[in-house]
């Protein structure tokens, strides 16, 4: 997969590929991992990228002409089929549906805004916004590296058991059940004796169980709407007749 971000600081996106899943999977030939600097494409000493915005106002506004520059030679180097993605606060929230389909193209490009925000006429390259939450960043990189490290571990090879990524928080729309490892027995509790047991499908239903509850107490919105099996609305009751409540704002 071809990963480019257009960002005026490619070294910081480069730290994501330190360690962990993103340096092997970049290591192992899975991705192929870039930067464009918008600064490489302006033609004053300065390299000015940036300038006041027009009706006034506090701070700065990137430019039109570099920030296109800068995209285009990303376009001309990515395959074909490959999406223009702008971080953005307006744009789609990031979810792990959204994960895997980028993880199913050929490429991204992503462009990392700066300062109060970019010329509107920019996003006329740009074939969709994304944003990880509503909250404000200093740019765009940060964000970029969150979508990166969420779609580079989809990739087939990245992690080591493939199987492990099925059982992540919202791969299939609900929370992770809880995990244990040794010891057995800490002062803060002990593993559960179903983990014990070696019965792989009471161990299949418990987790189950757990997933569907930990969804119902702490992001019940998750559920709304969602047909759940007959097999997972009797453990979700259950699970909750366990508790005793009805409502998981009070539990």
């Amino acid at each position: 997969m071809h990963l480019t971000v257009v960002t005026l600081f490619p070294d910081l996106v480069e730290a994501l590929y330190a360690g962990g899943i993103a340096g092997r999977a970049r290591e192992r030939g899975l991705i192929r991992a870039g930067g464009v600097n918008p600064r490489d494409f302006t033609h004053d000493v300065h390299r000015t990228v940036d300038d006041r915005p027009y009706g006034g106002g506090p701070g700065m506004v990137m430019k039109v002409e570099p920030l296109l520059a800068a995209i285009a030679a990303a376009k001309s180097a990515a395959p074909a089929g490959t999406p223009v993605v702008m971080m953005s606060p307006q744009g789609q929230p990031f979810d792990q549906a959204l994960a895997r389909e980028f993880a199913a193209l050929p490429g991204l490009i992503l462009v990392a805004g700066r300062y109060e925000g970019v010329d509107e006429r920019v996003l006329g390259a740009v074939d969709r916004e994304v944003s990880i939450g509503d909250y404000v960043l200093s740019g765009g990189e940060l964000a970029a590296m969150v979508v990166m490290d969420a779609v580079i571990r989809l990739l087939p090879g990245a992690v080591g058991d493939a199987a492990s990524c099925t059982q992540d928080s919202f791969w299939d729309g609900l929370l992770d059940c809880p995990h244990y490892t040794r010891p057995e027995t800490h002062a803060t509790g002990e593993v559960p004796a179903v983990l014990r047991s070696g019965d792989h499908e009471a161990i299949r239903r418990w987790r189950l169980q757990q997933s569907l509850g930990r969804t119902w107490l702490r992001r019940p919105g998750l559920l709304a709407g969602r047909e759940l099996t007959r097999e997972q609305d009797r453990l979700l009751q259950d699970f909750i007749d366990n508790l005793g409540i009805d409502d998981p704002a009070c539990g």
